[in-house]
C-alpha cells in the first residue's frame, strides 16, 4: 500500500484578535513532517462560502507547500472546474506542475454544493456541460505546442498559446472524483486516474474498483491500482473514549457539510462523497479510527477490495498536536507492515 494525506486548512474570519493565518500554518508544517514520515501525497480541497474556512485557492496553497517540500506530491481534491476561467487554471497549474519538478496531481470535479453553485449565481444543471468544455480546453492548453482557438457553449479563446508548459508531457498527472458506475467509466477512458471519497463503504469502494479496473483493461492499459485513491477518515486513539468523540465530531462535521449541498427546497445534492442511508452507520463504515491493530483491520479491508492508493484525512482528530500525535503514530505503528508487505509481494 502507499499513503498521502487528504484534507484541508482553516482560517476562520475576524478582527485582530486571534491569527487567522495559524490553521493554515499549522497545515504546512503537518505536510512537511508528513513528507518526512513517508509519505507519497497529499490532496486538498476546493470550497468556497462555508462559513467556517475551508480552502479556497487551492493551488496557492499547494505552491507555498511546494516550496517546503522535496517530494510530496501536490494534488487537488477537487478543483470544480465549472467555475473556473479554464485557460487562466491550466496556466497557473502548469505552472505550480513546472516548479514543483512534475509533482501535480491534478484532481477535477463537476461539483456537488449548492450554496456554491448558488454563491456564484451559476445554475447546477448546467456544470456538467461547463466541466466538460472546460478540460477538453486545459487537456488542448497544455499540449498544444501551436496557437489555437476555441469557441463553445460557454467558452471563445482566440489565438492563444498557454505558457509556461507543464513539466510532464503531454500534461501534468490528472485525477477525477466519481462515485457511481458511469462516472467512473468516464474517467477511464479519458486515461485519468480515479479519485474516490472518504464516505463510501469497503464494499461500494471494490465496486468502483472493479468498474475501473474493467474499463482500464478493456482499453489495452495494464491495470496498476496506484492510479486509484480512496479517501478515509482515521484517528489513533488512546481510548474508547477518546474514539467515541471522535467519531462524534466527524459526524457533526459530516453534517454540517452536507447542509451546505441541501437546496431551498430541501433537496440533498451530492458528489463522489455522497453515500445514501443512515449517517451514522456510514459514519461507522467509513472511519478507520481506533488502536493500531483495530485501523490495520481497516486497512486489510480495503487491500480486499484492491485498494493500493489510501489517502488519510485526520479531521476527526481535532486539529492541533492531537492530530499531529495521530500522524505520527500511524506512520509509526500502522505504515509499515503495509509498506513492508508490498515490497515483498513485489519481490516475489
Amino acid at each position: 500500500m502507499r499513503f498521502g494525506l487528504f484534507g484541508s486548512a482553516a482560517a476562520r474570519r475576524g478582527s485582530g484578535e486571534f491569527d487567522s493565518a495559524e490553521g493554515y500554518r499549522d497545515f504546512i508544517e503537518y505536510n512537511v513532517e508528513a513528507e518526512a514520515l513517508g509519505f507519497h501525497g497529499t490532496f486538498v480541497v476546493e470550497h468556497h462560502f462555508t462559513g467556517f474556512g475551508q480552502v479556497s485557492a487551492t493551488l496557492n496553497l499547494l505552491t507555498w507547500l511546494g516550496a517546503r517540500t522535496k517530494t510530496l506530491r501536490l494534488g487537488t481534491a477537487v478543483m470544480v472546474l465549472p467555475w473556473h476561467n479554464p485557460v487562466l487554471l491550466a496556466e497557473q497549474a502548469a505552472t505550480l506542475d513546472l516548479l514543483s519538478g512534475g509533482r501535480l496531481d491534478f484532481g477535477i470535479g463537476v461539483g456537488y454544493r449548492y450554496n456554491e453553485f448558488d454563491g456564484f449565481n451559476m445554475g447546477m444543471e448546467e456544470a456538467r456541460e461547463r466541466f466538460h468544455e472546460s478540460i477538453d480546453i486545459m487537456i488542448k492548453a497544455w499540449s498544444s505546442e501551436e496557437r489555437f482557438s476555441h469557441k463553445g457553449k460557454y467558452w471563445t479563446f482566440n489565438n492563444i498559446v498557454v505558457e509556461p508548459p507543464p513539466f510532464r508531457k503531454p500534461h501534468p498527472v490528472v485525477w477525477m472524483g466519481a462515485g457511481s458506475d458511469r462516472s467512473v467509466r468516464e474517467v477511464a477512458k479519458r486515461g485519468f486516474n480515479l479519485l474516490l471519497g472518504q464516505y463510501a463503504s469497503p464494499e461500494d469502494v471494490a465496486q468502483n474498483i472493479a468498474v475501473f479496473r474493467q474499463e482500464v483493461e478493456a482499453r489495452g492499459e495494464t491495470w496498476d491500482p496506484m492510479r486509484v485513491g480512496v479517501t478515509r477518515a482515521f484517528f489513533v486513539s488512546e481510548s474508547e473514549e477518546e474514539r467515541q468523540e471522535a467519531l462524534e465530531r466527524r459526524l457533526a462535521n459530516r453534517m454540517r457539510q452536507l447542509k451546505l449541498a441541501t437546496t431551498p427546497e430541501g433537496v440533498m445534492l451530492g458528489g463522489p462523497d455522497r453515500a445514501d442511508g443512515d449517517p451514522v452507520q456510514i459514519n461507522l463504515k467509513s472511519a478507520i479510527y481506533g488502536t493500531p491493530d483495530q485501523i490495520a483491520g481497516h486497512l486489510r479491508d480495503l487491500e480486499a477490495a484492491g485498494v493500493g492508493y489510501v489517502l488519510i484525512n485526520g479531521g476527526g482528530s481535532g486539529g492541533g498536536q492531537r492530530g499531529l500525535r495521530s500522524l505520527r503514530r500511524f506512520a509509526k505503528e500502522v505504515m509499515p507492515a503495509f509498506m513492508t508487505e508490498a515490497r515483498a509481494r513485489a519481490a516475489e
